[in-house]
């Protein structure tokens, strides 16, 4: 009985399950906080969706295009999560300084922080992309192995054919005669 790291397949439903619960929960809490005004705010809601979609698909088919929309669409995770972080700052300064015009420095800072406007909740959808690109990554990885294990296979089998090295060598490397 060998002990050691768990399978790829495993990894990779692991990886696949915490996205889609990660992204359900957090689209579920978006729309429970009606974080629904505007472009800025459904961008997060269409990309959870989207991105449940694709990890679906990419579940059910490892294609191309569909590794490669998945792809970008957890880089666009993570920029809409970093997008998020500064606009719930920004928000949350322009608060501030309506309440405390002479607020700055660290004490804007620390208040911006603890804003009404949560500044680090959209830091969620980094992690969601980060964890995406792991399952991302396991998939490409998975169909690495496999396609080096049926080269494998497929040279293994050649081999079988041919025989022991040596007398197939012999046997099919005479050189031709020039014809004439």
């Amino acid at each position: 009985m060998t002990t050691g790291a768990p399978p790829l397949p495993t990894i990779r439903r692991l990886l696949a399950a915490t996205f889609l619960a990660g992204s359900v929960g957090t689209g579920a809490e978006l729309l429970l906080m009606e974080h629904t005004e505007g472009v800025w705010q459904n961008a997060p809601l269409a990309l959870l969706g989207l991105g449940c979609l694709t990890g679906a698909a990419l579940a059910i088919t490892t294609r191309r295009a569909v590794r490669q929309t998945f792809r970008v669409l957890m880089l666009l995770f993570a920029s809409s999560g970093i997008a998020g972080a500064v606009l719930h700052y920004d928000g949350n300064v322009e608060f501030e300084r309506e309440l405390n015009p002479e607020a700055s420095g660290f004490t804007l800072f620390r208040e911006a922080m603890k804003g009404a406007t949560p500044a680090l909740a959209p830091g969620t959808m980094i992690l969601l992309g980060a964890v995406g690109w792991a399952y991302y990554r396991t998939t490409v990885a998975l169909l690495d192995s496999t396609a080096d294990d049926a080269v494998a296979i497929a040279s293994k089998n050649d081999t079988n054919r041919r025989g022991s090295g040596a007398a197939y060598d012999r046997k099919f490397s005479t050189q031709r005669k020039p014809i004439g």
